[in-house]
């Protein structure tokens, strides 16, 4: 296998696992917990749904981790199932990425920093200031590596400073909280209730995307996934238990604003204005993470002849890549129904993790001992089945959304299937 030049690998331990954690702590953990509690009457049940996605996380990062040390390339998902399954497979995962894996999410989160900016920015509409934020974090990221890694870096440490300045705040400051009086387990809702943590927890598989350009990639993929998936675990674990016992629990039902009223609930307008102002910083550093990744997997689908070959640019990926990416953001930025996309995003990426993690267990099969999995054959299968469990239910309970994302599956599977025909009469003309 060639191996990308050490001159383009410029990323350490912790730039990787700063990345990693950019990506996670998005828009879900600040918007998800009202909408669980509305559906599960107990915050015991809430919490612990928190705790099973972060185990979740933490299989498919050691999955990844065994993956990316085989194949420690960049491209992610689309690089990994090319390779292990099959080329349209791999297509189809590129697909989601650009629709699923980045676009959603960054349209997501920028529409997160708007409503979170909007009483400073004097009532302007939450979308054209998101529209700001994505523009504005692209031009630092088309500076060059260097330049956008230093911003995010900053920015990382910055966010979990002041989300451990809060989270100590508010556990001093938390008293006895109203009780809820349900303890019932509804296990259809618990399991559809996971899609929704999984999207809060994407991200952890990040340092894929860019692994051509990770410094001894053998140690610190994984590591960067593993160091940084439990960091956020943790983090969220705590974060929610302040957010689910702050405040009367009736006040946060089914609000996207839960951070904002539990610091008003503790702090008064004050600590609401600073909670505001942490939930868009940690929005623009997830945005400016995926921003980053994204292109990369332009990239070498470029290198693959399924996208045009002016984005087939070596690492770092050019602007036209960065553009491209831009362009699908900003149509999905303008698109309502924040619910349905958290729930469209979910389903959507545990499928295409799932595919991933066949193709390890493919690649595991043909290797024999040659490769090592931790905890083979436990781990990859004890992942495949909790996605398939959350799957089921979310197709059941949520057919909507669900149905748009196997429509995009199938979607991803026709344009590869037009894009190989065109190529066979390229080829016999």
């Amino acid at each position: 296998m060639k191996e990308p030049n050490s001159q383009l690998r410029q990323i350490g331990l912790i730039g990787a696992t700063a990345l990693v954690i950019a990506n996670m702590i998005g828009v879900g953990i600040f918007t998800t917990t009202g909408y669980l509690l509305a559906d599960m009457p107990s915050r015991g049940w809430v919490l612990f749904a928190w705790f099973i996605g972060g185990v979740m996380a933490l299989l498919g990062a050691v999955c990844y981790g065994a993956l990316s040390q085989r194949l420690p390339e960049s491209g992610g998902e689309y690089f990994f199932l090319s390779r292990t399954i099959h080329p349209s497979v791999g297509y189809i995962s590129g697909w989601l990425s650009l629709f699923v894996g980045f676009s959603a999410p960054i349209a997501a989160s920028a529409y997160g920093i708007g409503v979170y900016l909007k009483p400073w920015v004097f009532g302007v509409e939450p979308r054209w200031v998101g529209t700001f934020a994505v523009l504005l974090i692209a031009l630092v990221h088309g500076a060059g590596v260097r330049r956008g890694l230093l911003m995010q870096n900053l920015m990382v440490g910055f966010k979990l400073l002041l989300l451990v300045l809060f989270l100590s705040w508010a556990g001093y400051k938390l008293e006895e909280s109203v009780p809820m009086s349900s303890w019932d387990f509804q296990y259809g809702t618990f399991s559809v209730s996971l899609v929704w943590i999984f999207f809060a927890y994407a991200g952890w598989n990040a340092v894929v995307y860019i692994a051509g350009e990770i410094k001894e990639p053998d140690r610190n993929l994984s590591k960067s996934m593993l160091i940084g998936t439990l960091a956020v675990i943790l983090l969220y674990l705590v974060l929610n238990a302040v957010l689910l016992w702050g405040a009367d629990p009736e006040s946060i039902k089914g609000k996207e604003n839960v951070a904002s009223i539990v610091a008003e609930s503790l702090g008064g307008t004050r600590m609401a204005g600073f909670i505001s102002f942490l939930i868009v910083v940690s929005l623009t550093t997830s945005v400016s993470a995926m921003l980053m990744a994204g292109p990369r997997v332009y990239a070498k689908m470029a290198e693959d002849g399924y996208l045009p070959s002016f984005m087939k640019s070596p690492n770092p990926p050019g602007c036209s890549n960065m553009v491209f990416q831009l362009v699908v953001v900003l149509l999905m930025l303008w698109i309502p129904r924040f619910r349905d996309l958290i729930t469209y995003i979910g389903f959507t990426l545990g499928i295409g993790t799932a595919l991933t993690v066949v193709g390890l267990v493919r690649l595991k099969r043909k290797e024999g001992a040659s490769m090592h999995v931790p905890g083979w054959p436990v781990i990859p299968f004890l992942f495949l089945l909790m996605v398939l469990w959350v799957t089921v239910f979310s197709i059941r309970n949520n057919p909507f959304p669900s149905f748009l994302g196997l429509l995009t599956l199938l979607g991803g599977w026709v344009a590869w299937w037009i894009q190989e025909k065109a190529k066979e009469r390229n080829n016999s003309s």
